[in-house]
């Protein structure tokens, strides 16, 4: 999607990027003694290293409409030039951030520091794409779970003045049935939602209207990829990808910029809202709202009014969207798109083939989706959506369980790479056309248990104890595939009532639940990297003799363990025999 350049960001002020020179080249002056390489998320518009092109998935707002407004310049000297104008500055207060939001930013780094380390990703980032596709939800309109008081929504994206993107959710999100629009203080778009939602607050849904599930997703969404936000090449890309326009990269660099240098929360509701957007030069049916109205509810008919409140960056006129590779010209009206001429998917080569790897690898196969019309021709350039359902943490490469992707000239769009993860079961993949109805195809997978041919016991010990006392040692095995060490391997364990029947016995040695209550099977033992499970202490029942613990693994591995109860010898002159336990 081809950046605007040349718009006018505000009455006085010319270019977002070249405003933003300004401020880095005045934050520049501030640092007195400043020296070596900028941090990458403290590298503004002022670089001359040229945006990296957007990533074949598109960007995550549809190129709708942002604030415009730049941070504070927090310098009294003038500009030192006189071609940019004056940017408008609202002082320190707009670093304060509503204390929710700003609680929303950082538990979504907090999560994704420890499910995804490698992005590096601040809160600052979420803060900055907050501050410009929302102004903060308004200055922190939302209730104590996060939610926004009132709907967020961005124009309905028709192609008059914004991107052409038709509805994809049939109005479950904005209202349109007709149009996507952007939604939530994150400014999504209702396809992307779909596959990037998270639920942040622990609710058990994904609300794009909540700003912990919108900060967490926004945080999944930049951290796709396996991208490195520490990195300026990678950072650039995350961003774009949101909003694919320099201007817009520009800006939330700028707000990176200023965050980074110091903020502090503000209740909720008395945050400030920008009052500049990059389509102020279209005409719009309403102005943005006030930060103390309500808002209306979006109308569900086929062209809703604009909605009252700001939203993002003008776009192309027709934008890719999750899995575009290139942006398009919008077509003549009434000319049918290639998604409006399929009538479904068919496999492109699978045939039926079974889909089966060991819990984390990768699956051998990838698994796509051709597009055809009703006379079997291939249609190219059609937006072909997969899902992961099922009980299993099975994802696509980058971690997520939704991927779009664009057909080729052959009419196939190929998934992403499947991982198969750790847990073993059975899942489906199925693939749709986005914004259209159409017979898609699906696939089942399985996702087979790490597995170990051999276990060992790793000492010789005998394992001993009296009747009604606790053994004293612990019994550990070692885990094998092929000769070398099995790790992450499960492992179940039973006192079992013989070689013969390996049930499990019902007296005898035991385990101890968290409660202290006799276990005689312990299922959820997981090998080491070296291939080394410990099992937890043994006790003895009043039962004296032999007994029995076996080990077990998927792929065959087994070990069994002889246990002995018997009266200590200096006390069995005077001590009656114990019962004899039956098995």
């Amino acid at each position: 999607m081809a950046a605007h350049k040349g718009r006018r960001l505000r009455k006085g002020a010319a270019t977002t990027a070249a405003a933003a020179l300004a401020v880095a080249a005045l934050s520049a002056s501030q640092a007195p003694g400043a020296t070596g390489a900028p941090d990458p998320l403290q590298t503004s518009a002022g670089r001359s290293t040229p945006a990296p092109e957007v990533s074949a998935d598109g960007n995550a707002t549809g190129n709708s409409p942002y604030y415009t407004d730049l941070p504070p310049l927090n310098s009294p000297v003038p500009s030192p030039s006189s071609t940019i104008g004056t940017p408008v500055s609202r002082g320190e207060g707009e670093a304060g951030i509503p204390a929710t939001v700003l609680d929303a930013y950082q538990k979504a780094e907090a999560e994704l520091r420890a499910s995804k380390p490698g992005c590096n990703l601040p809160w600052q980032l979420l803060a900055a794409i907050g501050k410009v596709e929302s102004g903060q939800a308004r200055g922190g309109r939302v209730r104590a779970d996060g939610t926004t008081i009132s709907p967020i929504i961005g124009p309905q994206l028709d192609g008059n003045g914004f991107a052409l993107i038709k509805d994809t959710d049939h109005g479950a999100y904005d209202g349109n049935s007709s149009y996507d629009q952007a939604i939530g203080p994150m400014q999504f778009i209702p396809s992307t939602w779909a596959w990037a939602g998270r639920d942040g607050n622990g609710d058990g849904k994904a609300d794009p209207n909540n700003v912990y599930d919108a900060a967490l997703a926004a945080g999944h969404y930049l951290c796709r990829n396996g991208w490195d936000l520490s990195t300026e090449r990678d950072l650039h890309r995350a961003i774009l990808s949101y909003n694919n326009s320099t201007d817009y990269l520009n800006l939330v660099l700028s707000w990176v910029d200023y965050y980074r240098k110091g903020s502090h929360s503000v209740p909720d509701g008395s945050g400030g809202v920008p009052t500049h957007r990059s389509d102020d030069d279209l005409p719009r049916t309403s102005m943005p709202a006030a930060p103390h109205t309500a808002e209306p509810k979006p109308s569900k008919h086929a062209k809703p009014p604009k909605p009252t409140h700001p939203s993002k960056g003008k776009p192309s006129p027709d934008p890719t969207t999750p899995g575009s590779p290139s942006p398009e010209p919008t077509p003549p009206a009434g000319t049918p798109t290639p998604s409006d001429t399929v009538d479904h998917l068919v496999s492109p080569d699978l045939d039926g083939t079974e889909l089966t790897a060991t819990a984390g690898d990768a699956f051998e196969r990838r698994i796509g989706a051709r597009a055809v019309t009703k006379d079997g021709k291939s249609v190219a350039k059609v937006r072909v959506r997969f899902t992961i359902s099922g009980d299993t943490d099975a994802t696509f490469t980058g971690g997520e369980r939704v991927a779009t992707v664009a057909t080729d000239a052959k009419g196939i769009a190929l998934a992403p790479q499947l991982l198969a993860g750790e847990k073993a079961g059975a899942f489906t993949v199925t693939s749709v056309v986005v914004g259209h109805a159409a017979k898609g195809v699906g696939y089942m997978a399985t996702v087979t248990p790490r597995p170990a041919d051999k276990l060992v016991r790793t000492s010789g010990t005998a394992l001993t104890c009296t009747p009604g006392g606790e053994f004293a040692g612990q019994v550990q095995v070692k885990a094998t595939y092929k000769g070398a060490p099995a790790a992450k391997v499960g492992a179940t364990a039973t006192l079992i009532k013989s070689a013969a029947n390996p049930t499990a016995n019902i007296v005898g040695p035991y385990f101890k639940d968290a409660n202290g209550q006799p276990v005689r099977t312990l299922t959820g033992l997981t090998t080491d990297a070296d291939g080394l499970v410990t099992l937890p202490k043994l006790y003895a029942d009043l039962f004296s003799g032999t007994y029995l613990l076996r080990v077990t693994t998927p792929g065959g591995g087994s070990v069994t363990v002889e246990l002995k109860v018997s009266v200590a010898a200096s006390a069995s002159a005077s001590a009656s025999p114990s019962p004899s336990a039956s098995s």
